[in-house]
């Protein structure tokens, strides 16, 4: 799909962010927005994985960084992403996945993105879902070898431990445990919910609850886009 496909007025209202705890279906909402306004969702994962296969200069330094044991530090983290944004499928808007995990990146992004001509500032869209639903839809994930889906709690399978499509066996992913749960909250509320606070404050912020189905969470998230569209940039949906 590409921006020809869709009419000059269906543009993004600026760099989008979706935030929210893991599990509340940001990648979901994602591939939908992506779907609809022909734009590339970045991801910081993808963005290392890519430039570590390219042994680009930042590639190269990552690797090393990781083969040691070492985070990877914000700075070069900042660098990739800068770099993906300078791309031309970017011009239309686009939506940032993991990115910024941080108070530091959300500030450095708050930078670039007012650094950059004809720039629209960030808005941020925080997928809401309470820690006790999350823990259902986490510890109750079964995979077939497949990849077929259910949920013991929400989506349980005709057959118990066997996948309704094809019979085969379903499993738990070890980091679907609810221990390994706990200490990826901990870590979203110690890191993330600052980011969420900052853009709260900045204004272009609104709230979905994640809990609903997910044509009713992307509608609610395509309202919310619209209500913050203001005249796009002349090259925006050419």
């Amino acid at each position: 799909m590409n921006a020809s496909a869709h009419p000059d007025n269906t543009f993004l209202p600026g760099p989008t962010l979706l935030l929210g705890a893991p599990g509340v279906g940001k990648g979901t909402q994602a591939k939908l927005i992506m779907a609809k306004f022909a734009i590339p969702q970045i991801s910081t994962g993808d963005l290392l994985r890519r430039h570590r296969e390219d042994q680009t200069s930042l590639g190269l330094m990552a690797d090393d960084l990781m083969r040691r044991g070492v985070l990877v530090p914000d700075d070069l983290v900042n660098e990739m992403v800068a770099a993906r944004l300078a791309e031309a499928d970017c011009v239309r808007g686009y939506i940032l996945d993991g990115f910024p995990r941080t108070l530091a990146q959300a500030n450095w992004l708050d930078r670039h993105v007012n650094a950059l001509s004809q720039a629209t500032p960030v808005v941020a869209i925080n997928v809401q879902v309470s820690d006790a639903v999350l823990l259902r839809r986490i510890t109750g994930r079964r995979i077939c070898p497949d990849g077929h889906i259910f949920n013991i709690y929400t989506q349980a399978p005709r057959v118990d431990g066997r996948c309704d499509i094809d019979g085969l066996p379903l499993e738990q992913r070890s980091d679907d445990s609810e221990q390994v749960f706990q200490h990826r909250m901990q870590t979203f509320h110690a890191q993330t919910t600052p980011v969420i606070e900052h853009y709260r404050a900045g204004g272009r912020f609104a709230e979905v609850d994640g809990s609903l189905r997910v044509s009713d969470v992307n509608e609610a998230i395509e309202e919310a886009l619209t209500n913050f569209r203001t005249d796009p940039p002349a090259q925006r949906g050419r």
